[in-house]
């Protein structure tokens, strides 16, 4: 391939990320404007400058363009627990996870407008169901990743019964910390409360759940 081609491949890229994400945009903003029910794809598509079916290219089903960032919550899990250290254990690596998350305020319910994405969640039944499905999906990904971490067999019942509980942990805390601030709560207390109830849900996990899947050491 001549740099010519290259050059317009990455022209051609970077314009279709562009477009996908001009799209994302618009329809979000017209959601937590109206709720994510009461918006269709055509004003979508007027509002974005596309035609109906571009947006159908890039985004399959109206709930993919509320939840456009899908692929990258529904690997969360994984990701951390790929990334452990050595001697660290699955569990520990997505509870150290979710507590960065809440000690450096980046957890998804601290973000400014959080609340006013799960009202409309809350108000719709197509993208509460989505939510079900995604964490589904999750359980799916975490499962795949401890068998493949620790070469467990297919008909092994350990990784999804692990999966399981640790997509159970990151629930309950965003739930815990949804409604501190629905309560009104700020970020701070909000933290510490999420820091809070992630400690006593520590407490909760068994010896086999928090020494599962332990990093080789070099």
């Amino acid at each position: 391939m001549d740099d010519g081609t290259a050059r317009t491949e990455g022209l051609r890229e970077r314009k279709k990320r562009q477009t996908r994400q001009r799209i994302s945009d618009v329809a979000t903003g017209l959601f937590m404007e109206r709720g994510f029910d009461a918006v269709t794809i055509a004003e979508i598509a007027e509002a974005a400058e596309v035609s109906v079916n571009t947006v159908y290219n890039y985004f399959p089903a109206k709930e993919d363009l509320f939840f456009d960032r899908q692929e990258e919550m529904v690997q969360g899990l994984s990701r951390a627990i790929r990334a452990r250290r050595p001697g660290e254990s699955a569990a520990r690596a997505v509870l150290d996870a979710l507590r960065r998350q809440l000690e450096e305020r980046s957890a998804e319910a601290l973000r400014p407008g959080f609340q006013r994405f799960m009202k409309v969640i809350q108000d719709s039944p197509a993208l509460t169901a989505r939510i079900l499905t995604m964490q589904e999906l999750t359980c799916r990904a975490v499962t795949a990743t401890l068998r493949e971490e620790t070469g467990a067999g297919p008909d092994d019942p350990l990784p999804p019964a692990i999966a399981s509980q640790l997509a159970w942990v990151s629930s309950a805390v965003l739930n815990s910390t949804l409604r501190q601030a629905a309560a009104g709560a700020g970020p701070d207390e909000v933290a510490r409360h999420g820091l809070a109830t992630l400690d006593v849900i520590e407490s909760l996990l068994g010896e086999r759940t928090l020494n599962y899947a332990v990093k080789n050491t070099p």
